[in-house]
């Protein structure tokens, strides 16, 4: 049985150094990176969020747009992102489809989790898209939902970072990476890995989180073959 696992990207990261949109350069380098797990015989779903686009909370700052409409927003972001990555995968000749979580057939095929695992199975690489389909719900929790759904057996966080800190890297040169940390841990300590709603359904479920910087060429292969010299693992 191929292994099969789930990669969560956020949507700033196709932004590039502009902050905003989407750099085609970017797009490139992760169709690479997704190539090279499918060309080892690897099952490989997709979320990515929508913030280089809208983020929700953002939108529904001053209260002039409201939080549900704002969010919904955001989903329809994340599936203009989606549309962009299906694009990047099938130029180096991979099969993707983008299942959407709000129905929009002229886009893509809704999203049926028993479909899903068929395009898996067949060696499709499948990206999932607005969300998990409700306001309030962030794209962390609904890549968690989704790695569930289709039985991945990892969660990967592509950040910009090589794993989690005690605090911030960027700011302070003391922060000290955690190899390894519990869900609790997680929680308890308010480690921005993902979102609690995120970390609590992973928790319930016993789906490792693998935190990694998505800029190291070669990564993600590495850590589906169980190198995790270089990321950090919540489980």
């Amino acid at each position: 049985m191929n292994k099969r696992v789930l990669v969560k990207f956020s949507g700033e990261a196709l932004a590039g150094e502009e902050g905003y949109g989407i750099d085609t350069k970017i797009l490139d380098y992760i169709a690479e990176e997704i190539k090279e797990l499918v060309d080892n015989n690897i099952e490989v779903g997709i979320v990515i969020g929508g913030g280089n686009i809208i983020r929700g909370v953002s939108a529904a700052a001053d209260g002039v747009i409201k939080r549900t409409s704002a969010d919904y927003m955001g989903m329809l972001a994340t599936v203009i992102n989606g549309v962009a990555m299906q694009e990047a995968l099938e130029n180096k000749g991979l099969n993707a489809r983008l299942q959407t979580a709000i129905k929009m057939e002229q886009v893509a095929e809704p999203f049926i989790v028993k479909k899903a695992r068929r395009h898996l199975e067949k060696g499709r690489v499948v990206i999932f898209g607005a969300g998990t389909g409700n306001p309030y719900f962030t794209t962390d929790t609904a890549a968690t939902l989704r790695a569930t759904e289709i039985e991945a057996e990892m969660l990967i966080k592509a950040t910009k970072v090589d794993g989690v800190y005690d605090k911030d890297p960027m700011k302070y040169a003391d922060a000290v990476k955690l190899d390894i940390l519990s869900y609790d841990q997680a929680l308890e300590d308010h480690i921005k890995v993902m979102d609690d709603t995120a970390i609590a359904l992973a928790k319930d479920n016993r789906l490792p989180i693998v935190v990694a910087n998505m800029n190291e060429k070669g990564n993600l292969l590495k850590i589906v073959n169980g190198d995790y010299s270089k990321c950090s693992i919540v489980k």
